[in-house]
């Protein structure tokens, strides 16, 4: 397992990047605006970390801080400025399998054999994402629901 991200949502993300790159140093390496589903992720790196990632394969890199950035307005308690932590794993569905065996619930599925999505007792929420390519969809996870959120 390796660790990849946290998140953190972001009310305005001028001032957001304005308080990481130029107050905090870090520096951004990747922006994804996807305009159908209305938000905008932009990853940052500190300066003593480029060099590392710069060298890794390009995958998604790590360790970054994910600021997303939701187009419309939303509320969100105090509590879910914090999003998740990610961790890339070389199997998501024997990663999720071992999971469920030791309690754990698995609140988004990998039904795309990418993504899952768990949370911890303190319920911070933890994404898993497949190293590499998706594996292909199979069960139990390709039909099994969403349990509670993430």
């Amino acid at each position: 397992m390796r660790y990849l991200h946290t998140m953190l949502r972001v009310r305005n993300l001028d001032v957001a990047l304005k308080f990481y790159q130029d107050a905090l140093g870090l520096k951004e390496v990747r922006r994804i605006e996807n305009d159908k589903g209305r938000f905008t992720l932009v990853f940052l790196c500190s300066a003593d970390d480029l060099d590392a990632l710069n060298n890794q394969p390009k995958t998604r890199g790590a360790p970054l801080v994910e600021l997303t950035y939701n187009w419309d307005e939303e509320t969100y308690g105090e509590d879910r400025f914090f999003g998740h932590l990610a961790y890339e794993v070389d199997d998501i569905y024997a990663t999720c399998e071992k999971l469920q065996k030791a309690g754990v619930t698995i609140n988004r599925p990998p039904r795309d054999g990418n993504m899952a999505f768990v949370r911890s007792p303190d319920l911070h929420s933890i994404e898993l994402l497949q190293k590499g390519e998706p594996k292909p969809p199979q069960e139990p996870w390709a039909s099994m629901p969403n349990t509670g959120h993430w």
